[in-house]
């Protein structure tokens, strides 16, 4: 069995507005084991939302249509099902009801627009909405030869979406032969074509467990997809590709799903009872902002001090910084990010050069680094350089001697 989303708004398609709702899906549906083969975005224009729900029921056993549901001209998703059907718009009973219970609730009269949100394609069925008035529609398209294709069609408000989907529609759902599991391991310090060199056939497509790479700012994430008939299955098999990527990574590796690299050095800090604090040019507070937002800030932060200026680029006046700062709050150790200098190479590259230094009792460390490329992700990939060398630090003092 396998699933289609389509995501209906012209301002999707227009990139007005960014599609979240196809990817909260096809996350929910794989926990089912439904897999989503296609993810299919459209216009809101009658037509062209017909053919697209004629080429999914071609193709999968599952439509999950989003968006075009409300009372105005432009939401065509319930003529486009009838449409697919080749069946009229008739009124149920029940969702008028609550549609007009809806605004009398609210001390509002209902506009005339809203009662196309009670016709159906005859035959389908309604999916109540307790948070909106844009009820949803559940339908059987019939195909010769096989099973029905079963279309379910929810609001675009997210909100709304969600709990339709999981009150109403997730229980008219058979549950697949197949479960999926998925886990996140994420890396700093190497680049993708590295890792993937690394770890050899473990990343070859069409593996189960298959593990992807993906990069952003210089963090390497390791996708892990499991498939199994039961979830024991499942994380038996994220197991085994989570220790060889542990094995073969090693000290690359310093979290897993959500983690950052701020909320990994913020638990070692806790656990070794020590404190740090930051001095910043280039990144302009960017290191602090990250770790204010990590729950255990508090217990081992000892605060910024941060410039805007270029003061500081060198590798000297930055460790003369680092020393003042640090004794000053009493930390026992600071990571400093010096100024930004900006200079052009033999082919006329602009390069970007980034001092930063790790000031400890026992540790004075420093390097500068050399950026080129896209201007934008400099400073969060500085940030993220800065942090792992205290990481790094970390990691030695944790070993057993």
């Amino acid at each position: 069995m396998f699933a289609e989303i389509i995501a209906i708004g012209t301002e999707l398609t227009s990139g007005a507005k960014l599609d979240t709702n196809s990817q909260w899906l096809s996350l929910q549906l794989a926990e089912l084991g439904i897999p989503v083969l296609f993810h299919t975005t459209v216009a809101d224009d009658l037509q062209a939302n017909i053919d697209a729900l004629k080429i999914a029921a071609g193709r999968v056993d599952f439509i999950f249509v989003t968006g075009g549901l409300g009372p105005t001209l432009d939401d065509l998703t319930r003529h486009a099902i009838a449409g697919l059907l080749n069946v009229d718009l008739v009124e149920d009973a029940a969702s008028m009801e609550h549609l007009e219970g809806f605004f009398v609730s609210r001390g509002r009269e209902m506009p005339e627009r809203n009662r196309i949100q009670a016709m159906f394609p005859a035959g389908s069925t309604s999916l109540v909405n307790p948070v909106g008035t844009a009820p949803g529609i559940w339908a059987e398209y019939p195909r010769q030869g096989a099973m029905p294709c079963m279309v379910a069609a929810m609001p675009g408000v997210p909100s709304e979406m969600h709990r339709m989907f999981q009150e109403q529609v997730k229980p008219l759902l058979p549950g697949g032969d197949v479960l999926i599991r998925r886990a996140r391991i994420n890396c700093f310090g190497i680049g993708e074509s590295a890792t993937e060199e690394i770890l050899g056939d473990l990343t070859a497509r069409g593996n189960d467990p298959e593990v992807g790479i993906t990069a952003h700012e210089a963090t390497i994430t390791l996708r892990i997809n499991a498939q199994g008939s039961n979830e024991a299955e499942c994380l038996e098999k994220i197991d085994g590709a989570r220790k060889i990527i542990r094995a073969k990574l090693s000290e690359f590796v310093f979290g897993e799903e959500d983690e950052e690299l701020e909320d990994v050095i913020m638990r070692d800090l806790v656990k070794q009872g020590k404190t740090f604090a930051t001095v910043e040019h280039a990144t302009a507070g960017l290191l602090a902002q990250w770790i204010a937002h990590v729950p255990d800030a508090t217990d081992c932060y000892r605060g910024g001090n941060v410039s805007v200026s270029s003061s500081g680029s060198s590798e000297i006046s930055l460790k003369a910084q680092a020393e003042d700062f640090r004794k000053a709050v009493d930390a026992d150790y600071v990571i400093a990010i010096g100024g930004e200098a900006i200079r052009t190479n033999e082919s006329g590259r602009l390069i970007s050069e980034i001092p930063i230094v790790l000031i400890g009792d026992s540790v004075r460390t420093q390097e500068l680094l050399t950026w080129t490329g896209n201007p934008a992700i400099t400073k969060g990939r500085t940030a993220k350089c800065a942090l792992n060398l205290l990481r790094q630090e970390l990691m030695k003092k944790s070993e057993p001697a």
